[in-house]
């Protein structure tokens, strides 16, 4: 497919990151219909277009009049035809190739290539898809165009030791969801039995509240029995327990009940073993980990996501503004015709940025004792709780950068920074008031 429809690409979020003059050469090329008007950065390269069950590559190369040459085959995902694949791009000559980020399926072609070539990872937001005939054939000649002209920017892919953390962390973050996601289910079966324990105990998972389901399970139906199995400060609430494990709790309920905490039991045990696997994997980060846990809220786990979803290597995000930006935790814009549109925080890394506002929920509980509870408090005021949030992560994160990029722990700002900068640039509005009507001002210190 000819490379005379470059409006297309124009459209994509990548296409502003490339130089004035290259763009003017796509629009040159787009108006005349010349393919030689754009400059060739990369000789010789492919294109994948990847499914589940085949991948489809296109490889440019140069012709034998001096245009370009495109020969396309498809490949199936096994392993077997992967290597096959690999060495057929290794014959050919090609030193860069770049595949859209679909599914989990980009995974096996791209870990068989990088082993012997540049491989990029493309977010398949930043380009235009192919309109009219779309197959997969036009779709790999496509990537492979925009790749051979640089109008493509590859996708964060760290390297395989921090890939098999994330791996654990993530799978560590799906079992947290699925404890909480039975927990409800719990809940919700009690109060279909009137059973309105959660009304009172913290969480079902407290040592109290599970005595007391173990024993209404077991055939247990006189609340004052169950509640004086209360157990701490808990037996303060004993008249409160006895009112809410009153209902009609039956042998339905007793099977179900059974069968949700064997549940919750398996997924316990499954978190334990994980946290000890994933310590003992964030051995060669035990250094970078301490520093990030001196940021308040920051705890292990939080540390620990930090360093699998960024790696630790701050110097792949040239400014941490760019780090935010990748995270999703930095607001996108949206301006047309001069005018700007709120569109809320852009889409970025999920696991890290729902880890970090969790750690920011932890700052907000703190009431004021340093910068960041200052922060919470000072937007929760004004933008709400989850503003306030999203707010507070982005600092963690940007504090995370720097302390990580220049090995040194956290320094607080203190709980009274805002309202020192405030009143420092308001005497300095003050003064320059003054000043303005012919006035020199001189300042000096209250005793």
């Amino acid at each position: 497919m000819p490379l005379d429809c470059c409006e297309r690409a124009r459209g994509s979020v990548s296409w502003q990151r490339f130089p004035p003059d290259r763009r003017r050469q796509a629009r040159v090329a787009s108006r005349t219909g010349r393919r030689d008007v754009m400059e060739v950065m990369f000789d010789r390269v492919a294109g994948l277009d990847v499914g589940k069950d085949s991948v489809t590559v296109c490889v440019r190369t140069p012709g034998p009049r001096g245009g370009r040459r495109s020969v396309t085959r498809t490949f199936k995902t096994m392993f077997g035809s992967l290597r096959v694949m690999r060495d057929w791009l290794v014959e050919t000559g090609v030193t860069i190739a770049a595949m859209e980020s679909t599914s989990t399926y980009w995974k096996p072609p791209f870990y068989c290539l990088e082993e012997v070539m540049e491989v990029w990872l493309l977010n398949a937001a930043h380009m235009k898809a192919v309109p009219g005939r779309k197959s997969d054939v036009r779709d790999a000649e496509w990537i492979a165009q925009l790749l051979e002209h640089g109008l493509l920017a590859p996708s964060f892919v760290p390297p395989p030791e921090i890939r098999r953390l994330r791996m654990l962390t993530r799978y560590r973050d799906q079992l947290m969801g699925d404890r909480v996601r039975e927990i409800v289910r719990l809940e919700l079966m009690l109060e279909d039995a009137s059973i309105k324990l959660s009304s009172v105990v913290s969480s079902l998972k407290t040592v109290s509240a599970r005595a007391m389901l173990t024993a209404m399970i077991d055939g247990e139906s006189d609340p004052l029995r169950l509640a004086d199995m209360a157990k701490g400060k808990l037996r303060r609430k004993i008249p409160d327990l006895a009112q809410a494990l009153t209902g009609h709790f039956d042998a339905n309920h007793a099977r179900l009940a059974r069968s949700m905490l064997r549940r919750l039991d398996l997924v316990e045990q499954a978190l334990a073993e994980l946290d000890a696997v994933i310590v003992d994997a964030c051995r060669p980060w035990q250094r970078q980990i301490e520093l990030l846990q001196t940021i308040p809220g920051v705890g292990p786990k939080v540390a620990q996501v930090i360093i699998a979803e960024t790696g630790g290597d701050m110097s792949r995000f040239p400014t941490a503004a760019h780090l935010a930006a990748w995270a999703g935790l930095a607001p996108a814009m949206h301006e047309s015709a001069g005018r700007q549109t709120p569109t809320g925080k852009r889409h970025g890394n999920k696991w890290l940025a729902a880890m970090l506002v969790e750690a920011a929920g932890s700052v907000g509980r703190m009431h004021g004792k340093n910068y960041l509870a200052a922060q919470h408090a000072r937007l929760l005021k004004r933008r709400g709780m989850g503003r306030a949030q999203v707010a507070v992560a982005h600092s963690i994160l940007i504090a995370a950068y720097w302390m990580l990029k220049r090995d040194e722990p956290y320094h607080d700002l203190g709980a009274d920074w805002h309202r020192r900068r405030n009143d420092d640039a308001h005497t300095r509005r003050l003064v320059a008031q003054l000043e303005h009507l012919g006035h020199t001002v001189t300042l000096s210190p209250a005793a």
